[in-house]
C-alpha cells in the first residue's frame, strides 16, 4: 500500500474521525473568545492528547490549530476585537462592515476566504515538503545548525521591533534547554539533585503556563467591567452574490501567494501575512479608498493570506524540524514525547503520517467552514459571557492537563512558575515566542554544533557554502529591523533640514 493511501485511509478510523469533530467545535470556540490564543489552546489540549495514540492526538491538535482561524474572525467583525493575533487584519473592514449592517456578508465571505486560504497553504504542503526534505537530508551538523539558528532569528527578528527583548528571550530558552542532560555525553547539567529535570525542563509544563496561565493571570490584573463595545445584532444578509464573487477573486489570489510565501518563513505567522496581504490588495485594487471603511476586498485579502500561513508553517516544521510559528512548537514538542521526530528523516521513516496529517487538515477545513457558515447569532450572546468563567474553566484544566502528562505534581509546579514568568514576561513587553522555541532548539542546535567542531573545528562551518549562507541570511533577519527604523528616522530628518 502507497503511503498515500496508508495515510488518507488511516483517517476513516472512528477514533480519529470523533477526534477531529472534538477539535473542530473546541477550535471555534477558543477563536471566538478573545485572549484565548490558538498556542493557548494547542498546549492545554496537549496535556491531555499525549496520553493517546499519536494520530488521534495529532487529529484533536491540528483540527484545533485551524478551526480557531475560522472562529477567531467572529469577535474581529462583531466587537472589532480580534480573537487570536491572526484576525488582526480582519477588524480592519470586517467591523465597518458589520456597522454597515453587512455583519452576515462579512462572516460568510471570511468563512470562505478563511477556507480557500487554507486549501492553498496545503497544497504548498503537500508539494513542497517532500522536495524541501530531500534537500536538508544532504545537511550535515553544519548546516543544522546554521538551519536551528536560522530559526531562533527570525522568531526574534519579528518580535515586533523588540530585538534586544527577544535576544533576551531567545537566551533564557537557550538557557532553560541546557538542563538536563548533556546531549553528547548524557552527563547532568544543572539539575541540582532534583530527579525530575534529568529529561530537561518538563516542555508541556513550560509552555502551558508561559501561554495559559500567563494570559489567565494578565486578563485578570488588565480586566475592565465595560470594554465600551457592543456586539452587533443586525447581520443583514449572508452569502455573497454575484458581483461579490467577482470582486473577491483578485484578494483571494493576492491572499493566497502572501500568506503562502509568508507561511513558509520559520515564526512568521497569520498576523502578519494578513497585515501584508490587506496591504498588498489595497495597493492592487481600484478602489483602494474603501479599505479600512468596510472593503470586501480587504476583508477577503486579509483572512485568505492569515489562513494561508498554516500550510507553509506545517510544512516548514515536519520538512525541516523547525517550528513555523508558536503553534507548530508546541505541536513539534507533542509529537518528540510521542517518540515522532519531524525533519527530513520523518519522510523517509513515516511517510504515511504526513499524508494523514495533511488529510486531518483538509478535513477539518472543510468542517470549520460548515461550522462558520451557519448563522451565528447566538455567538454575539456568547462574547457577553463573564470573563471570570472562562478564567476559571481555564486554569482547573491548565493544572489537569499538566498533571495529567506525567501524573506529577512537580510539573503542576513548573507550569505554575512558568505562569508567573510569563507574566513577567508580558509586563515587560518581552515576547514569550523565542523562549519556546530557545527551549526547544536548543539541545538540538548544541548537539549539531558539538558535531561539527568535533569533525573539523570551527573550520568545518565556516568552509560550508550552505551554512554560511544561512547564517548570513539570520544575521541580516536580525539587523534588518533595526538598520530600518533608524533609515526611517533619518529620512524625515533629511527632508526637514534646510537647504543652503
Amino acid at each position: 500500500m502507497s503511503p498515500l493511501v496508508e495515510g488518507f485511509s488511516s483517517l476513516l478510523d472512528p477514533a480519529v474521525l470523533l477526534c477531529i469533530a472534538v477539535g473542530a467545535v473546541l477550535g471555534m470556540l477558543v477563536g471566538a473568545f478573545p485572549g484565548v490564543t490558538a498556542t493557548m489552546a494547542v498546549a492545554l489540549a496537549s496535556g491531555f492528547t499525549l496520553a493517546m495514540d499519536p494520530l488521534p492526538g495529532l487529529a484533536v491538535l491540528l483540527t484545533i490549530y485551524v478551526s480557531s482561524n475560522f472562529g477567531d474572525r467572529v469577535p474581529a467583525i462583531l466587537v472589532n476585537t480580534p480573537g487570536t493575533p491572526a484576525s488582526i487584519a480582519t477588524t480592519f473592514d470586517g467591523y465597518a462592515m458589520a456597522k454597515q449592517g453587512r455583519a452576515g456578508l462579512a462572516l460568510t465571505a471570511s468563512a470562505f476566504a478563511s477556507a480557500i486560504g487554507t486549501f492553498a497553504g496545503l497544497l504548498l504542503l503537500m508539494v513542497a515538503a517532500i522536495p524541501l526534505s530531500r534537500l536538508a537530508l544532504q545537511f550535515g551538523p553544519a548546516e543544522m545548525f546554521a538551519l536551528v539558528v536560522f530559526g531562533l532569528t527570525m522568531m526574534i527578528g519579528v518580535s515586533g521591533g523588540r530585538i534586544v527583548k527577544g535576544l533576551m528571550a531567545g537566551a533564557l530558552g537557550l538557557l532553560l534547554g541546557t538542563v538536563g542532560r548533556d546531549p553528547i555525553t548524557g552527563d547532568p547539567r544543572f539539575t541540582f539533585g532534583v530527579l525530575e529535570l534529568s529529561d530537561g525542563v518538563p516542555f508541556i509544563a513550560a509552555i502551558i503556563g508561559l501561554f495559559g496561565i500567563a494570559e489567565v493571570f494578565d486578563q485578570i490584573l488588565t480586566h475592565r467591567a465595560d470594554s465600551g463595545v457592543t456586539p452587533i445584532t443586525q447581520f443583514g444578509k449572508w452569502f455573497p452574490s454575484r458581483s461579490d464573487w467577482r470582486t473577491m477573486i483578485k484578494p483571494l489570489a493576492v491572499g493566497s501567494g502572501v500568506g503562502g510565501v509568508v507561511g513558509v518563513v520559520p515564526a512568521t505567522g497569520g498576523d502578519i501575512a494578513g497585515i501584508l496581504a490587506w496591504d498588498q490588495a489595497r495597493r492592487a485594487s481600484k478602489h483602494p479608498e474603501k479599505f479600512g471603511r468596510g472593503s470586501l476586498e480587504g476583508l477577503t485579502a486579509a483572512d485568505t493570506a492569515s489562513n494561508a500561513t498554516l500550510g507553509g508553517s506545517t510544512t516548514t516544521s515536519l520538512a525541516l524540524g523547525i517550528p513555523g510559528d508558536s503553534v507548530m512548537a508546541v505541536m513539534i514538542g507533542s509529537m518528540i514525547v510521542w517518540g515522532i521526530q519531524p525533519g527530513p528523516s520523518l519522510f523517509t521513516n513515516r511517510p504515511e503520517l504526513v499524508y494523514s496529517i495533511a488529510g486531518i487538515m483538509i478535513t477539518a477545513t472543510l468542517l470549520a467552514l460548515g461550522l462558520s457558515l451557519l448563522r451565528m447569532r447566538g455567538v454575539a450572546k456568547l462574547l457577553d459571557l463573564p470573563r471570570h468563567f472562562l478564567w476559571t474553566v481555564i486554569l482547573i484544566f491548565c493544572m489537569v492537563g499538566t498533571y495529567a502528562v506525567n501524573n506529577s505534581v512537580f510539573d503542576v509546579g513548573v507550569m505554575l512558575l512558568f505562569g508567573l514568568v510569563g507574566l513577567f514576561l508580558r509586563r515587560f513587553s518581552v515576547p514569550a515566542g523565542p523562549v519556546v522555541l530557545g527551549l526547544l532548539l536548543g539541545k538540538l542546535a548544541e548537539s549539531n554544533l558539538r558535531r561539527a567542531l568535533e569533525i573539523g573545528g570551527v573550520s568545518n562551518i565556516l568552509t560550508s557554502p550552505l551554512a554560511m549562507a544561512i547564517l548570513t541570511v539570520s544575521l541580516l533577519a536580525l539587523l534588518a529591523p533595526p538598520l530600518r527604523a533608524a533609515w526611517k528616522r533619518r529620512r524625515p530628518a533629511e527632508t526637514a533640514a534646510p537647504s543652503p
